[in-house]
C-alpha cells in the first residue's frame, strides 16, 4: 500500500523466460507494491510458468502487440481493485525502487512518465545510444508542440514504458486508446492531454537488458518503423481526436 492506495504493477511479456522471474521478484520486493500482473502475449517459451513461480498473477492476451498487452493488464488490474497502475518492461531494464518516485509524483498528477534520456541515469550497455536518445527527444518535442496550448508539456521521452497512472484516469482515457503496438505509449500521453489530465515526466534509471533483444529498437529499420508509427499516432490524436 502507498498512502492507503493499492499499487498493481503490469508487465507485458513476449518470450521473456530469461528475465521474467528476476523482474517479478524485483518489483514484488518493493514495499508499496501490492500485486504484480504479467500479461503473457502469445509466448512460446516458459515465461508464464516462471512468472507464476516468482509470485506474479499471469493473464493471457491473444491479440498481439505491446499496446494490446498493456491494455488487457490494466483492465484486469482495475477489476481487481487497483488504485494505481504502474507499467514496466519484462526485460529488466527498469528498477523496482523507482516506483517510489513515480508514486510520490502521482499524488500531484493524473499520470507520471519515466524518461530514459537523462544521460547520467542510463547505465553502460543500456539500449539507448545517441540515435535512440535523440530520436525519443525529437518525437517528444513534436508532441510538446502539438499540445503546447493549453498544456505546455515538458517531455523528452514518449516511448518509455515505465510510468504510473491512477486507475480512475485510465478508465477515463481507455476508450480513446486503440494502438496495438509501441505507439500505444505516446497515444496514452496524447489522450491524457486531450482530456485535460495533468501529466509530468521524471528521470528513471535505465539499464541493460538482462536477456533477449528489443522487438522495436534492436535494428535501424525497427527504430525507423517505430518512430514513424509514433509520428502518425501523435498527429492523428492531435487533429482527429
Amino acid at each position: 500500500m502507498f498512502y492507503d492506495h493499492n499499487i498493481t504493477v503490469v508487465i507485458p511479456a513476449y518470450n521473456e523466460a530469461d528475465t521474467i522471474a528476476d523482474v517479478v521478484s524485483d518489483f514484488r520486493s518493493i514495499d508499496c507494491v501490492d500485486r504484480v500482473v504479467v500479461v503473457e502475449n502469445n509466448c512460446k517459451d516458459a515465461t508464464a510458468e516462471l512468472a507464476r513461480q516468482a509470485g506474479a498473477e499471469v493473464i493471457s492476451e491473444s491479440r498481439a502487440g505491446y499496446g494490446c498487452a498493456l491494455r488487457a493488464g490494466m483492465d484486469h488490474a482495475v477489476k481487481l481493485g487497483a488504485d494505481i497502475l504502474v507499467l514496466t518492461e519484462a526485460d529488466g531494464s527498469f528498477r523496482g525502487m523507482d516506483i517510489w518516485k513515480l508514486a510520490y509524483y502521482l499524488l500531484d498528477a493524473n499520470m507520471v512518465l519515466g524518461t530514459r534520456t537523462t544521460k547520467q541515469m542510463v547505465a553502460q550497455g543500456a539500449n539507448m545510444d545517441a540515435m535512440l536518445r535523440w530520436g525519443n527527444v525529437t518525437m517528444a518535442k513534436l508532441l510538446e508542440m502539438m499540445w503546447l496550448f493549453p498544456h505546455e508539456p515538458r517531455l523528452t521521452d514518449v516511448g518509455c514504458t515505465y510510468r504510473a497512472i491512477w486507475a480512475d484516469s485510465w478508465k477515463q482515457m481507455r476508450s480513446g486508446t486503440t494502438e496495438a503496438g509501441p505507439s500505444f505509449s505516446p497515444e496514452m500521453i496524447c489522450e491524457g492531454y486531450r482530456q485535460g489530465m495533468r501529466t509530468i515526466e521524471i528521470p528513471v534509471h535505465y539499464g541493460a537488458r538482462m536477456g533477449g533483444s528489443s522487438q522495436h529498437s534492436d535494428s535501424f529499420s525497427k527504430v525507423c518503423k517505430t518512430a514513424y508509427g509514433m509520428f502518425k499516432t501523435i498527429l492523428r490524436k492531435r487533429f482527429r481526436g
